[in-house]
């Protein structure tokens, strides 16, 4: 098993999409439990920030499995827990939060852990139903989780599916009634004509008897005698056609069993392919090299995207006994076979990777989305969608509409999308090499496989203020590209690197995330200021491996409840707590605490309310201190008050320094923060009354 392998849309997409059965026969017949934390081997490496160690300890660790060195800066690991043994050895994928339990969806299911006591995790139950890649989230007592291959079964069996067509095929979302989440029932499903990669459960705050789900299957279509109205053909040719269109689901919460599919919104209309950056140097050589050795081999080659690329056996093999079976032929195929093949390859391709409609002029866009992140306080969601990054009109969650899309060539795979609380930015991040490859080397360049930072602008680049839809303009709405963030520390040939899933912190007043790498471990950044963003915490493993790439990293970092929770492709689980450091005080960790969820989907992104707090009020005045946005002198006031909150006196006293800092708003270079600083005190003097 290995993890996502998006493997640069040119290949990732394409060859996942090869390797259908289903789809090679119709189209040739036509013509990857010990709590421990390990001292971290030192090596050399220029500062990265100011205040950073120095030489970075990340790089140069020791290889393991479960004993490589790890390097920690203003991060605690409070404990690492191994899977069970049916998931041992086996991808583990996305996170869901339930209460106090994590759900970590695996390539063989999904694991239920009961995170309460973060230093002592244990298991509620590990669910077995093989399906790639189990990407999971769960409302009250409904999971739902993800399957894309061709191997998932509707009866959870481990046998796969080996017959090109398939009764018994899952591709799609699976549906469970967790109400005893001990004790997991299976009771429904939705297949879908391209499958799940990933999807996003979008709670409607309008409609209280139902949630939404958009589905991301990047497959390639199945067969309709498979699945019935699954059409291969591009919309020009078919208005059917079951690509470039994303597919949204209505679960109903009392009859779960009756989800079903309710529009399929072509998002992606009058897009063409973006420009796109080449290979490193040191890819091109290393693929010059395989591709020798493949064709010294007799293996079979494909033009994708203007460079030709091997086809591994697993892709090809299947292929060949479907000509096989077409010609209602037995044994190993023939040279006859082999030929026929190697005909059928470029159409098999042209297809997949998109035709221009008239056979000329530009090629199409991407034809799905990889992750939407729904926001539904600004009712807006963020599409990352291949070859483009989205921003999409929920307010009717049934029928998305695209309100304005942005390209780059430094991305090569729009894998993700982040708000920060306000409403008024998004990231995008770019999975340059699928998540299988090392893409965090010292030659790589920064502006690749890194995170895109933009601003939420009108027509004139005023940025918009949303909430609850109000103010959503899909005519003149825009991105503004503002920067780039990449983790700092180099990584080895033989770690799989690249940006991630990650998500906001609830730090207030600031804009601070934490984010996956792969097994480039683990990085908290602060994009407060977009054009400057800066890692302040990060946690960092040596390679699985120091003789090969064999996969392993993050998959997934989350905030929930005070915690950081990582799913560990091939470790387990992982837990961390942030530590104070000049870069973040005790207070605004606190104040962080304060945000409690009672479930949380990171693409279902919920808004950030902070209850009124010493910690709170002390985080703003903490900030302050950091801008020089206040004098010592009325710091200093604050800071007694807050001291002394709990008294009636005290509590008077906050009211009428919040008067005094209404009138420092005036002259203070940090204005909006000393607004925000009143309202705290104003706050905590009401709710102690």
């Amino acid at each position: 098993m290995a993890p996502e392998y998006h493997v640069h849309r040119a290949v990732r997409s394409t060859v996942a999409k090869l390797s259908s059965m289903a789809l090679a026969a119709a189209l040739i017949t036509a013509g990857a439990c010990a709590p421990a934390i390990s001292p971290a081997a030192r090596s050399s490496v220029s500062n990265m920030s100011v205040g950073e160690p120095t030489p970075d300890p990340r790089v140069g660790l020791r290889a393991g499995k479960y004993d490589a060195a790890d390097a920690a800066w203003n991060l605690r690991l409070v404990s690492q827990t191994r899977p069970p043994e049916k998931f041992v050895d086996v991808t583990n994928s996305d996170l869901a939060f339930l209460g106090p339990y994590a759900i970590q969806g695996n390539y063989n299911g999904y694991q239920v852990w009961d995170i309460s006591n973060p230093s002592a995790v244990t298991l509620k139950t590990a669910y077995f139903c093989p399906a790639s890649q189990s990407d999971v989230s769960v409302y009250r007592n409904l999971l739902f989780v993800s399957g894309e291959g061709n191997s998932g079964r509707l009866d959870c069996g481990a046998q796969g599916v080996k017959d090109t067509v398939s009764k018994d095929r899952l591709r799609g979302l699976r549906i469970f009634d967790i109400t005893d989440i001990s004790n997991p029932k299976y009771v429904g499903n939705v297949q879908t004509c391209r499958g799940s990669h990933t999807h996003t459960l979008l709670v409607d705050p309008k409609d209280s008897e139902n949630v939404y789900v958009y589905i991301s299957g990047s497959a390639g279509v199945r067969s309709p005698s498979e699945l019935a109205g699954c059409v291969r053909l591009t919309p020009d040719k078919d208005p059917n056609s079951a690509l470039f269109r994303i597919e949204v689901i209505k679960v109903p919460l009392a009859h779960p069993e009756q989800a079903a599919i309710v529009s399929s919104p072509r998002i992606f209309s009058g897009l063409t392919a973006p420009v796109r950056h080449g290979d490193s140097p040191e890819d091109i050589a290393a693929a010059q090299k395989a591709l020798a050795e493949a064709k010294a081999k007799g293996q079979y080659t494909a033009v994708i995207f203007g460079a030709e690329r091997p086809l591994p056996a697993r892709m090809t093999d299947p292929m060949l006994d479907s000509i096989v079976k077409a010609r209602n032929g037995t044994g190993a195929p023939t040279a006859a076979d082999s030929a026929a093949l190697r005909t059928a390859l470029p159409g098999i391709i042209a297809r997949m990777i998109g035709e221009p409609a008239s056979g000329n002029g530009p090629r199409p866009g991407p034809t799905q989305c990889h992750d939407i992140t729904v926001y539904p306080a600004i009712g807006l969601a963020g599409g990352a969608c291949e070859g483009y990054g989205f921003l999409l009109d929920i307010r009717d969650p049934a029928h998305p509409v695209r309100v304005a899309a942005v390209a780059d060539s430094n991305f090569s795979y729009w894998h993700s999308a982040t708000f920060n609380n306000a409403g008024t930015k998004v990231l995008f991040s770019d999975e340059w090499g699928g998540g299988g490859q090392p893409k965090c080397r010292v030659t790589d360049r920064r502006e690749w496989g890194a995170d895109a930072l933009f601003t939420i602008v009108d027509a004139n680049g005023t940025p918009v203020i949303t909430h609850d839809g109000a103010n959503v303009n899909p005519a003149n709405d825009k991105m503004a590209f503002q920067g780039y963030y990449k983790l700092p520390a180099a990584q080895t040939k033989e770690e799989n690197c690249v940006a991630h899933n990650g998500s906001l912190i609830p730090i207030p007043g600031r804009d601070v995330m934490v984010q996956a790498w792969y097994q480039g471990g683990i990085s908290v950044f602060d994009w407060t200021d977009p054009k400057h963003p800066r890692e302040i915490a990060y946690f960092d493993r040596g390679p699985v491996d120091s003789t090969r790439m064999a996969m392993g990293g993050s998959w997934s970092a989350y905030w929930y409840n005070g915690n950081i929770v990582s799913s560990e492709i091939a470790r387990g689980l992982d837990i961390f707590q942030l530590v104070p450091s000049q870069y973040l005080s005790q207070n605004e960790i606190d104040a962080a605490k304060s945000v409690h969820f009672d479930y949380f989907n990171t693409q279902g992104q919920p808004e950030f309310v902070w209850p009124a707090s010493v910690a709170l009020a002390g985080a703003y005045a903490d900030q302050l201190e950091r801008s020089k946005g206040l004098s010592a002198a009325r710091l200093s006031q604050v800071r007694q008050a807050l001291a002394g909150a709990s008294s009636m006196q005290q509590r008077m006293a906050l009211n009428a320094l919040a008067a005094q800092l209404d009138a420092d708003v005036r002259t203070s270079s940090d204005a909006a923060k000393v607004q925000l600083l009143a309202k705290a005190l104003r706050d905590l003097a009401a709710s102690s009354s």
